[in-house]
């Protein structure tokens, strides 16, 4: 059994005893700052003024009321005389009545919205404009919540109303032709005609514009927009739920520049690829962290396809794809290693911080969506129907040219894939108490026939106020169960696209579509399938009905935040979360399946995994303002302990007498191919950490961060802590300089540094024995690497955020440059250490790139369109792998030239001055070259030959640029949105499109016998298409004919939809439906697959294509309901 590392002693000292500080800091910072002054002590009332101001100036009234409550004035500077004097002696007494006393006799109105007083002018008894005349009507938020305070003018007037506490409003003296100014601080303003006396349901959005922006950051943590001194990018949740998928993250796809997103190929429900700036590791893992509401998500991503031989044990999994996205508030991508360095080594590959739904103060809310689309597949080979079978080979379509080209299409075997998804949600509470429910259904079949998936998620969080202004409590609790069914990814086995695809072009597919006949003799039932292909190719229905591969997941979560406000401007917040999964899979493969699978009887698999992810922290946080609000200081303090167990068990084995009796007892225990499943492991990650952010003026703002890290997986080694660093400075060039004369409304230019980085993988710092089955030591050992560090990503990045034309005209350009050192390479140990391998520490990896984003936005009366282009372009280069004349610990010299993954003819290779990963340099065999470097054609036969230990530079499979170019537009009540997104450079290869042309089933294989031979260059022709493609062999024997580029331009997302006038349902119902679209149009692509889907969501094993599951159209229609 594998030990368990836990960074225990120091570090959990440490972290401890910072648990218990940040419990003390609060009474000693209080203590001082309650010393200064009596006024002071006041600020612990947040409610309640002391104020004797006789013959001030208002602005001065409302200096001090700040001051003490937090609350800031929000008003018109033409509708409130802040210079007019009055005389105000208070004590102790509550805000309202100041601000009746502060107010009375004049006219102005005030509303409380949370921290922000807003003041209007009160309506004037203007003499009706006729008798006739008059309007009435409610003012509601974008939420259906009424907009109290609000103010209604008649255009080109002073005559007006307020809105009261329910958003009605009455204004009798407006007529038919006057145009209504419908305004609120913190909302679009709008202009109404007058056209009759019906009443008005005015709806208002919030304007981002109006008041500063705040991001949700690291830990949790707002900032204000203009204060980030990192490249940050906003998110809003209807995002990822207009065009819905059962992976929300998917529908990110071209709308978030740097974001690089790779589909799964195994379908709906299946894992993603996030990549942020490049990949940096080559051991490590390099997808982004998740964050749910500042905690730390579990990744519990699958094992990814390593070969082309079959879809790995367990299917294709990972933890955010279980996520109901109608749970989701907002999102915020943190690309850059600055605003991840908090996060320490889980934040290496940048964070996606989720912010989810909570209980609103007000009436109870329901909300309902159904969310309906059908699938078929986008992209696929080009097949031949003119070619029939060869009689000598009846697997193949080499045959005769058909008189009539036959019916058969590979496509009609897919079936009509759909998704449907139904949530609900209910929402309400006092000021002092709010809940929030939500359930939610996604039941859906792929296009592969019995390809099963259905997720079932609750969630309930309820927030309430213990002590009023001082104690909160949040409180919340999910569950989710999910079922998955044949979730194919790509390969040899257990794969019925290559009977499909291959099938004899003569032959009547039709009557193997009874898959199985029954045998007398056996009593029971057996395939049907006499044609042969390729070893272990069966019957495309028995391989989807009679090799079952099932997986049975079911989460739980329960977490709470206690916060208190110790004061207006201090605060002490502590989280706890508790994540457990449960998940069983079973591989059911009936009797008469393929020997190299089960016994003549059939076998079975059975494993179970319990996962259990603790997470716990303390954060104190300080938001102060000092010398007349010219500085302002934003600081935190915080511990966090993060325990993560995994304990999978299980077995498989073929089955011993019984036929499809799928039993522990009917598996043959003393067979060779029944194996035990073991996997353990209990990871630890203690850190202590802080923040500060100093601002100037709202103009200049330094950051600086800082977090030390015990990580178990560095157990036994001298540097068991990792210490982060960041720092980083804005300024805001617009607040320090009028610039509207140039159009310029907003400009800030910002530069930051950080050090993040990956602790190594479990285990290896320890003795470890490996074990085989049947308790045999394994050969294979490897020297425990005490002397390892973690790897280290270095990162500097400068950027500008620009808004031009009274924020019409906005942009967002990032430039970035990383090196990541202290990668982790095995090499074959001296036999003097008694270990086969040992690992080292060294080499350097160079990502750089830019992130950049331009949009604009305008509205014509009732048209509104808004569009932004983004784009990331991103080059990573090996700048160093273990230097010349490197030793290690007993100064053995360690030469390690090159990293190789080889699959069959594919080798994706890691050297100095390529680059790695997912973004690797590939190689690949081909035909045998002469003295020339031209093919060798045989003179005498006409043929050419492979060479198998020739390796060819293939390409690359990064993208040299990516795009995305998003369009929305709006008219009274009718929307539309169209999303194009392109990736640019890039290349992969097809092992389909190989073994179609050996088999004869592919267009190019006609076209080469239409065309006399197959063209090998300018000037070279190989008559005889059919041995000219044998050299195809199993796929991956002549690859360097089938590189493609993957380079691609589509419409990834097309909405219609249509928000249905409330009156309809007496101003009761809010409802929008819609019709969707995602991958519609393919306007360019050259590769006979989709190159933004892939068989692995890891680091290797990109860009190749070995039979793999075609991505997917899908189209359908949207019902969203609110009551």
């Amino acid at each position: 059994m594998k030990k368990t590392n836990l960074a225990t002693g120091r570090g959990g000292r440490v972290v401890a005893t910072c648990f218990r500080c940040l419990f003390v800091i609060p009474m000693l910072l209080l203590g001082c700052f309650g010393a200064t002054s009596a006024a002071a002590q006041t600020q612990q009332a947040l409610s309640r003024v002391s104020l004797d101001a006789p013959d001030a100036t208002v602005i001065t009234v409302f200096q001090a009321i700040q001051q003490q409550t937090g609350c800031s004035f929000v008003y018109n500077t033409s509708d409130i005389d802040t210079d007019r004097k009055v005389s105000l002696s208070v004590h102790d007494e509550p805000l309202q009545a100041v601000l009746d006393k502060l107010f009375a006799g004049s006219d102005i109105a005030y509303t409380l919205r949370d921290k922000h007083i807003v003041l209007s002018k009160k309506a004037k008894n203007s003499p009706p404009h006729s008798a006739q005349g008059g309007v009435t009507g409610v003012i509601k938020d974008d939420k259906g919540m009424p907009l109290v305070g609000a103010t209604v003018l008649i255009k080109g007037t002073t005559t007006g109303a307020a809105a009261d506490i329910d958003g009605n409003f009455s204004l009798p003296q407006a007529k038919p032709g006057d145009t209504l100014e419908i305004s609120l601080i913190g909302y679009t303003k709008q202009e109404l005609p007058v056209s009759g006396s019906a009443p008005l349901s005015v709806v208002m959005h919030e304007d981002n514009e109006v008041l500063d922006a705040v991001v949700v950051t690291a830990l949790g943590i707002k900032r204000s927009e203009k204060a980030l001194t990192y490249n940050v990018q906003e998110v809003a949740g209807d995002i990822v739920n207009t065009v819905k998928d059962a992976n929300f993250m998917n529908s990110l796809s071209g709308k978030v520049a740097g974001l690089q997103i790779n589909a799964s190929a195994s379908g709906v429900g299946g894992s993603t690829r996030v990549v942020m700036r490049g990949v940096k590791s080559i051991s490590g893992n390099n997808n982004a962290l998740y964050v749910i509401d500042g905690i730390p998500m579990p990744d519990l991503r699958s094992s990814q396809t390593e070969g082309t031989y079959e879809t790995p044990d367990g299917g294709d999994f990972e933890g955010i794809s279980n996520l109901n996205p109608e749970d989701i508030e907002s999102m915020t991508v943190l690309s850059g290693a600055t605003a991840a360095a908090l996060y320490g080594s889980q934040g290496a590959n940048g964070v996606i911080v989720i912010t989810t739904k909570k209980g609103e103060e007000g009436r109870v809310r329901v909300n309902y969506a159904n969310n309906t689309t059908f699938s078929s597949p986008f992209v696929m080979p080009q097949f031949q129907n003119i070619y029939g079978t060869e009689a000598t080979a009846p697997s193949m379509s080499w045959g005769t040219k058909l008189s009539t080209p036959t019916s058969y299409d590979p496509s009609d075997f897919f079936q009509t894939g759909f998704e449907e998804t139904n949530a609900i949600s209910v929402s309400g509470g006092t000021r002092v108490n709010q809940s929030y429910f939500s359930a939610a259904s996604l039941n859906s079949r792929g296009i592969i026939p019995n390809n099963v998936y259905n997720r079932y998620n609750f969630t309930f969080r309820n927030t309430t106020q213990l002590i009023k202004d001082k104690l909160t409590l949040d409180l919340g609790a999910s569950y989710m169960r999910q079922y998955k069914r044949n979730p194919l990814v790509q390969g040899l086995y257990h794969n019925p696209l290559i009977p499909i695809y291959l099938f004899p072009r003569g032959d009547d597919i039709s009557k193997y579509e009874v898959y199985e006949r029954y045998d007398a003799t056996a009593g029971y039932m057996k395939q049907f399938w006499p044609l042969e292909f390729i070893t272990g190719v069966e019957n495309p229905w028995w391989i989807t009905n009679r090799e079952l591969f099932e997986n049975t997941a079911h989460r739980y979560t329960f977490n709470a935040t206690l916060k208190w406000d110790i004061a207006d401007w201090i605060t002490l917040t502590g989280r706890v979360r508790t994540d457990n999964m449960v998940m069983n899979y079973t591989r059911k493969i009936y009797a008469s399946s393929d020997k190299l699978f089960a016994s003549e009887y059939g076998n079975y698999q059975n494993n179970k995994i319990h996962h259990n992810n603790l997470y716990a922290d303390a954060l104190l946080s300080i938001n102060k303002s000092f010398f007349d609000d010219k500085f302002s200081l934003s600081f935190n303090l915080g511990a966090s302990i993060l325990d993560d167990k995994n304990d999978g068990e299980g077995f498989e084995g073929h089955l011993a007498t019984l036929a499809n009796k799928f039993s522990v007892y009917n598996v043959d225990m003393s067979h060779s191919q029944t194996k035990p499943y073991a996997d353990r492991y209990h990871d630890q990650t203690q850190a202590v950490y802080a923040t500060a952010q100093l601002g100037y003026n709202g103009m200049v703002y330094l950051d600086v961060t800082a977090r030390n890290e015990w990580a178990s997986q560095l157990a036994f080694t001298p540097h068991m802590n990792i210490f982060y660093p960041s720092v980083g400075l804005s300024a805001v060039i617009s607040s320090m300089a009028d610039l509207s004369k140039a159009g310029i409304s907003f400009l800030k230019v910002r530069a930051s540094y950080a050090e993040v980085g990956n602790a190594p993988q479990r285990f290896i710092t320890g003795v470890n024995t490996p074990l085989q089955t049947g308790g045999i030591v394994s050969s294979d050992s490897y020297a425990p690497a005490v002397n390892l560090t973690p790897e280290r990503t270095k990162s500097f990045e400068v950027g500008l955020n620009a808004k031009f034309l009274g924020n019409k005209i906005w942009t967002d350009v990032t430039y970035y440059n990383t090196n990541t050192y202290n990668q982790l390479f095995s090499y074959d140990a001296p036999p003097s250490t008694g270990y086969k391998r040992a690992y080292i520490n060294a080499g350097k990896v160079n990502n750089w790139g830019i992130e950049a984003v331009v949009g604009y936005k305008n509205k014509w009366r009732d048209f509104s369109w808004s569009t932004n282009v983004n784009f990331s372009m991103n080059r990573n280069e090996v700048k160093e792998l273990v230097p010349e004349g490197t030793r290690d610990v007993a100064g053995n010299l360690v030469t390690v030239d090159e990293v190789n993954m080889d699959y069959g003819g594919y080798r994706m290779k890691v050297k100095k001055g390529g680059s790695i990963g997912a973004f690797g340099d590939f190689y690949v065999t081909g035909l045998k070259t002469d003295d020339q470097g031209r093919i060798y054609v045989d003179p005498n036969t006409n043929t050419v030959t492979t060479d198998p230990n020739t390796w060819l530079y293939g390409g690359n499979t990064e993208a040299r640029f990516r795009l995305g170019w998003n369009n929305r537009f709006s008219y009274k009540g009718v929307n539309l949105g169209v999303l194009f997104d392109a990736r640019i450079g890039g290349q992969g290869v097809s092992a389909t499109q190989a073994l179609m042309d050996r088999w004869g089933a592919s267009q190019d294989s006609a076209d080469a016998r239409e065309n006399g031979g197959v063209w090998i260059s300018e000037d070279q022709k190989v008559p005889d298409a059919r041995v000219f493609y044998a050299n195809n062999g199993n796929g991956l024997s002549m690859l360097s004919h089938y590189v493609y580029s993957m380079t691609n331009v589509r419409l990834r997302e097309l909405t219609l939809g249509y928000d249905l006038p409330s009156r309809w349902f007496n101003d009761k119902i809010g409802m929008t439906v819609s019709l969707v679209g995602r991958n519609l149009w393919m306007l360019y692509n050259k590769a006979p697959f989709d190159p933004e889907i892939t068989a692995s969501t890891g680091t290797y094993y990109q860009g190749l294509d070995y039979f793999m599951q075609p991505s997917a159209r899908t189209i359908g229609f949207s019902v969203r309901l609110q009551f």
